[in-house]
């Protein structure tokens, strides 16, 4: 049963921040699905990535370590957006997916978890999802999660 759709559009400046997503369980769920895809992952744009860069060794790099930084700085492309989850269930903390994947299906029951989450029983009421967003490199990042259930424990 679909528990959730939620669309959105995230910029450079919802970078390290957290959406807070909540939704209900249902009685009876035996396990819980979650989608997180978003895109794009890559910025394509060389010189920008370099700007970006060299913005970020002005403020964590030593000055007489910036110009060899700068020099060096193809070896941190490609610049990537970066978003990933954490979820509670009605009684606390059930895990978290920080993976740089950029998309990832989840998956939560009594018997097994998706590795980051823990199994276990899935007591209905309310849950949430953490979105964190480490990092949106590019103009905008398309996000969406979905949430859904089943009342059997199947794939």
């Amino acid at each position: 049963m679909k528990q959730l759709d939620l669309q959105g559009s995230l910029t450079p400046n919802d970078s390290k921040t957290h959406i807070r997503v909540p939704f209900v369980v249902e009685a009876g769920c035996a396990k819980l699905y979650i989608r997180l895809q978003y895109s794009p992952k890559i910025l394509e744009d060389r010189h920008r990535s370099i700007e970006l860069l060299k913005e970020s060794y002005e403020l964590y790099i030593l000055p007489e370590h910036q110009e060899y930084a700068t020099v060096h700085a193809d070896q941190h492309l490609p610049l990537k957006n970066l978003i990933t989850l954490s979820l509670d269930d009605t009684n606390g903390y059930r895990g978290a997916c920080h993976r740089h994947d950029d998309i990832q299906e989840l998956y939560i029951s009594k018997q097994e978890a998706s590795p980051g989450l823990m199994a276990g029983t899935l007591p209905m009421g309310n849950w949430s999802i953490t979105l964190s967003v480490h990092c949106i490199v590019t103009e905008a990042c398309a996000y969406q999660l979905q949430v859904w259930t089943t009342e059997e424990d199947v794939l």
